[in-house]
């Protein structure tokens, strides 16, 4: 999961809800600020354990930058409710969702957005984009892979899916928190990050725990129906990804006709890892595909 640097709403940002048919998703959504032209709309989806905050740090340069900005939580995820059945995660399920996002963002039901997905994030994104490639205008893939999550990561996964069958999310929670003192893991400096890391995790449901964890698990690969989709394709990772391998990301961007971006000190979770470089990237980007 990632780690903010912070929790508090930057400048430009305000948290909102953004009606589903599946119900109402929390978000949050920067706006270009006075004087600043707007250039476009942009969706930033989070990964599995992840929420709207791991993109709060590159909010407000991606709005100063001209764009509209929309990060969310998927159903089940932090502030967002979910069903109770792990069956509705599945990865065209989660899509749907995002498509009622991206229909509410404009009244131009042909306009087209950015769309970014971090890591499970990115495979629901490629998931709409393949079925809705009149609406995107660009797509970012960032630490995310070609289909399931392979070795050690996988096995984090299995354990988790597991856990959610009998245990609350607190309970698996207290569980991860010892073995992270156990192996020494370094705490986050403000308390505010830490007691939010905690909250976020206890809101999961488990449905989504197990549902999502399945489909990570369970993806199969897409790349070559998304090199023949002709979307602008952005792929980049963390210097120090540990998720999917660096290398298979590096074959997954050549296989759709383009090279991986490294970006430096970061693994996992760029955007809250270093988001000066996160946000340069992306608005270079979408500057070159508006």
């Amino acid at each position: 999961m990632s780690t903010p640097p912070f929790v508090d709403l930057p400048p430009f940002t305000v948290a909102v809800q953004l009606p589903t048919a599946g119900g109402p998703l929390a978000a949050l959504r920067a706006t270009p600020p006075a004087g600043v032209t707007r250039l476009g709309a942009a969706v930033l989806v989070p990964g599995f354990t992840g929420s709207k905050e791991d993109f709060i740090a590159v909010m407000t340069p991606l709005a100063e930058a001209g764009y509209e900005v929309v990060s969310l939580d998927q159903r089940g995820q932090n502030e967002s409710a979910g069903p109770e059945d792990p069956s509705a995660y599945t990865l065209p399920q989660l899509a749907a969702d995002l498509a009622d996002v991206i229909d509410g963002l404009t009244d131009d039901t042909s306009a087209s957005v950015h769309i970014m997905g971090h890591s499970f994030g990115g495979l629901v994104a490629r998931e709409y984009a393949l079925s809705h490639v009149g609406r995107v205008r660009s797509l970012a893939l960032l630490d995310s892979g070609p289909a399931a999550i392979p070795g050690r990561s996988a096995e984090q996964a299995t354990l988790l899916v597991a856990a959610a069958g009998f245990m609350t999310s607190a309970e698996i929670w207290a569980e991860m928190q010892k073995i992270s003192v156990a192996e020494g893991a370094p705490q986050h400096r403000d308390p505010a990050v830490r007691a939010f890391l905690q909250q976020r995790f206890e809101n999961n449901g488990t449905a989504m725990l197990a549902g999502m964890g399945t489909s990570i698990l369970s993806a199969v690969d897409r790349t070559a129906e998304l090199a023949a989709a002709g979307l602008p394709l952005l792929v980049a990772a963390g210097v120090g990804d540990d998720a999917w391998p660096v290398q298979l990301q590096k074959e997954m961007a050549t296989q759709l006709g383009t090279d991986l971006v490294l970006i430096e000190d970061a693994a996992h979770s760029p955007a809250a890892e270093n988001p000066p470089a996160t946000a340069q990237l992306l608005v270079d980007f979408w500057a070159r595909n508006g």
